[in-house]
C-alpha cells in the first residue's frame, strides 16, 4: 500500500515537471566542474548554480587548513558539544565570529552549528516558546518555516517586504514576546529585506529581529562581515544567523546574539544539545576562511563579483524583455530569470547543459506556483568570459521564444 501511494505521488510530480534528481560532481566545487553518473565519463560543465560566492570552496589555503586541522584534531569530534566534542578550534572560531559581529550587536557571543538548517531550528524552537509570537516573512527559507512550525509560539506571516503590514500586525499583538523573523538576502530572489525599517519596528514595538544572513555573510559589507555591516545596523535586539558553507567555502553556521541569548540556546536548543559536534578540522579551516574574507584577497574578490553581477544583469535584462520574462530585482550574486512555467524552466536548463553550462531550474514548492525560474548564481571565481559564454548560450536558448513573440506581433500588425 505504501509503495503504491509513493508511485502515484512520483507520477504526479513527473506530470507537473516537479521531479528532482541528484547529480554527481566528480571534482571540487568550482566554476568548471566534472559532473556525471558513477561508472561513466563525466561531462565538463561551466556551472552557475553553487552558493560559493567568493570562490573559496576549492581555495588551496582552505584545503591546507583542513588537512592541518585533521592532523591536529583527527577526523571527528566524538560527541556533542556539551559532552566532550567542544574543541579549542570550535572555541576559537566562536570567539572570532563574536568579534566580527560585536560592532553591530553589543555584548555579542557566537555559537557554532553543523548546518544553517540546524541553527534556524534551534533559534526558533528555543526562543519561540508558548506565549511568544513569531512574525515571519512570507518568503523565508524552508529552515525558518520549519523552525516556526516546530516552535510553540503563535505564527503570523507578513507579505514579502511589506513593512506597513508588519507594523499593523505588531501594533495589534498582545504577545509578551515578539520575534520578527526574516532572511536578509532571499535565496531564490536575491533581493535584500528592508532590515533598517524592520529594526525600527522592533525598537518601536519592543520586539526582536531574527535575521538569516546565509547569502550575505562574507559577501556584503566592506570587510565581508555581512548585511549588518553593509547597512550599518546596531542593536542589542538583533539575533544574527550566518552560514559558513556558502561564501565562507567550508561548512556549518553560527548564531550571534546577546550573551544571555547564546547561553539560553546552549542550555535549551535541542538541535544543538543532541547532535555530535562538527569535526574540529572544519572549525580550524574556517579560521583561515575568515582571514581570507576579511583580508585583501576578500576585498579583491568582492569587487570582481560586483563587476560580474553588473555584466550579467545588463545581458539578462535585455533577454528577459525580449522573451516576456522577468529578471528579479537583485543586486546580489543571486540572479533569478523568472520564466513562470515549470516545463519551460527545465527545457531552458537542458538547452544550456547541451552547450556545457549548468544552471538550476527552480520550481515549486521551492518557489511559488507560476514563478518557476533559472536561478543563476555567480562566484568570484567566474571570469567575464564565463559570463559572456552564459549570455550567448541563453540568447540561443531563448531565440525560439523571442522569434515566436515577434511573429505574433507581425501577424497582429498585418491583421
Amino acid at each position: 500500500m505504501l509503495l503504491d501511494h509513493l508511485k502515484r505521488a512520483a507520477a504526479e510530480r513527473e506530470a507537473q515537471a516537479l521531479t528532482r534528481r541528484r547529480r554527481i560532481a566528480h571534482t571540487a566545487c568550482a566554476p568548471h566542474q566534472s559532473v556525471g553518473p558513477l561508472g561513466e565519463t563525466p561531462a565538463s560543465l561551466l556551472t552557475f548554480c553553487s552558493n560559493d560566492y567568493l570562490g573559496l570552496a576549492d581555495h588551496h589555503a582552505l584545503a591546507e587548513a583542513m588537512a592541518d586541522g585533521a592532523r591536529r584534531y583527527g577526523a571527528g569530534s566524538g560527541a556533542s558539544h556539551l559532552v566532550s566534542g567542544h574543541s579549542i578550534a570550535h572555541a576559537q572560531l566562536e570567539e572570532r565570529l563574536a568579534q566580527w559581529l560585536a560592532p553591530s550587536i553589543p555584548n555579542a557571543r557566537a555559537l557554532y552549528f553543523c548546518t544553517g538548517y540546524m541553527a534556524n531550528l534551534a533559534v526558533l524552537t528555543a526562543l519561540g516558546s508558548a506565549g511568544a509570537t513569531l512574525f515571519c516573512e512570507s518568503l523565508n527559507h524552508a529552515s525558518l518555516i520549519d523552525g516556526a512550525r516546530l516552535a510553540k509560539a503563535d505564527v503570523v506571516r507578513y507579505p514579502h517586504g511589506d513593512v506597513a503590514a508588519l507594523g499593523d500586525q505588531l501594533a495589534e499583538s498582545k504577545s509578551a514576546l515578539k520575534l520578527i523573523v526574516t532572511d536578509s538576502v532571499f535565496s531564490m530572489d536575491g533581493d535584500i529585506a528592508p532590515l533598517s525599517a524592520l529594526l525600527a519596528l522592533a525598537e518601536t514595538h519592543d520586539a526582536w529581529l531574527i535575521l538569516d544572513d546565509a547569502h550575505g555573510f562574507g559577501v556584503l559589507g566592506e570587510q565581508g562581515h555581512g548585511v549588518l555591516e553593509h547597512l550599518g545596523l546596531v542593536s542589542e535586539r538583533l539575533i544574527y544567523l550566518g552560514t559558513l558553507g556558502k561564501a565562507a567555502g567550508v561548512a556549518g553556521a553560527f548564531v550571534a546574539a546577546h550573551e544571555l541569548i547564546i547561553e539560553h540556546l546552549i542550555n535549551t536548543a535541542r538541535p544543538y544539545i543532541y547532535t555530535t559536534a562538527a569535526p574540529p578540522a572544519v572549525a580550524h579551516a574556517l579560521l583561515t576562511s575568515l582571514d581570507l574574507i576579511e583580508g585583501d584577497e576578500g576585498h579583491v574578490r568582492r569587487a570582481h563579483l560586483a563587476r560580474l553581477i553588473a555584466q550579467l544583469r545588463e545581458g539578462l535584462g535585455a533577454l528577459a524583455a525580449q522573451a516576456g520574462w522577468e529578471l528579479g530585482d537583485s543586486d546580489t550574486a543571486i540572479q533569478p530569470l523568472i520564466v513562470r512555467d515549470n516545463a519551460l524552466s527545465l527545457a531552458l536548463s537542458a538547452a544550456l547543459e547541451a552547450e556545457g553550462i549548468r544552471v538550476g531550474a527552480i520550481r515549486p514548492p521551492t518557489v511559488a506556483a507560476g514563478t518557476a525560474r533559472l536561478r543563476i548564481t555567480l562566484s568570484a571565481s567566474h571570469t567575464e568570459g564565463d559570463v559572456h559564454r552564459l549570455l550567448d548560450a541563453l540568447t540561443r536558448a531563448t531565440a525560439p521564444f523571442t522569434q515566436r513573440d515577434s511573429a505574433s506581433v507581425d501577424c497582429k500588425e498585418a491583421a
